[in-house]
């Protein structure tokens, strides 16, 4: 006979896992244009990214519990220590990093973005934004430009070209990160500049106003990607200078696509043929910058 003044047990929830890998993102990740030997490097750092921004997107997972397993994540990158399975991405970038004498400031900045989300993020301006990408989507760059022995001057152009993908994703996932999870990165006083609501992000297909805010935030973009065009010609390493230039290109065609499509009725991304252009203008830019 069952015991009714016993509460039942409640199943535990899985450690978080990683959701997406290096083939779902918009753009290449540890391409055939990087050395070999520093390929499993770059993937160790995008599994601890990508598992960091997996756990901070979890709409079943509360804020707090959220915070608990990124901390967890930085405490066992910087310490070398894990009590869960989960945990293996940060053990593995710690001893790339000691490998490569990378500092693991980058992935710790990436977390604090992280962090942000977890919480709730709304960008209020475009400064607000800019200074959210400072943390989610720049320190990738410097990463990379610091893992293939790059000095500084490539820097700027880096968080430049960084922090236009980061822009081109949210305008990208504008509907979802608004009705799943109550984020808008698009400056929300854009939105009262035009007199509407927020809310009209859950709306299947957009008006005037709305691809007005859309069109405004791709000419902030534009001007990103203006100050990212020098960067493949101040990268000297010839692999990573390619696929700088590709990825380039490759947002430079994603930008463009945005403005003939409607996020907000289906997400918009690259065709097979439009990667391919992308990718073929890119390396074509890549030669001729040295």
């Amino acid at each position: 006979m069952a015991d009714f003044n016993v509460a039942p047990t409640k199943p535990r929830k899985p450690n978080p896992v990683a959701r997406k890998d290096a083939d779902s993102e918009n753009f290449p990740v540890a391409s055939r244009l990087l050395p070999k030997h520093l390929r499993p490097h770059v993937m160790a750092f995008y599994r601890f990214v990508r598992l960091g921004d997996d756990i901070a997107d979890d709409p079943d997972l509360e804020p707090e519990t959220k915070l608990a397993y990124l901390e967890a994540l930085e405490r066992s990158l910087t310490t070398g220590q894990a009590k869960h399975a989960y945990l293996k991405p940060a053990l593995d970038l710690r001893a790339s990093l000691q490998a490569t004498g990378v500092s693991d400031r980058h992935p710790r900045q990436v977390l604090r973005a992280f962090r942000r989300d977890a919480v709730g993020a709304r960008c209020h301006s475009w400064s607000d934004l800019l200074l959210y990408c400072r943390f989610s989507a720049n320190p990738v760059g410097r990463y990379l430009l610091d893992l293939h022995g790059e000095g500084v001057a490539a820097g700027p152009a880096s968080d430049a070209l960084c922090t236009a993908l980061q822009v081109l994703n949210h305008l990208q996932d504008c509907r979802e990160d608004w009705s799943q999870l109550g984020r808008c990165y698009i400056p929300l006083v854009w939105f009262d500049d035009s007199a509407i609501s927020v809310e009209r992000l859950v709306e299947t297909e957009s008006d005037a106003k709305l691809r007005a805010i859309f069109d405004r935030t791709l000419e902030h973009t534009d001007r990103l990607l203006e100050r990212a065009a020098p960067l493949p010609g101040l990268i000297q390493h010839r692999g990573l200078r390619m696929e700088a230039s590709v990825i380039l290109s490759l947002a430079e065609s994603l930008a463009q696509r945005l403005r003939s499509r409607d996020p907000l009725k289906k997400r918009v991304v690259l065709g097979t043929h439009h990667k391919l252009f992308a990718t073929a203008r890119g390396l074509a830019r890549a030669i001729g910058s040295k």
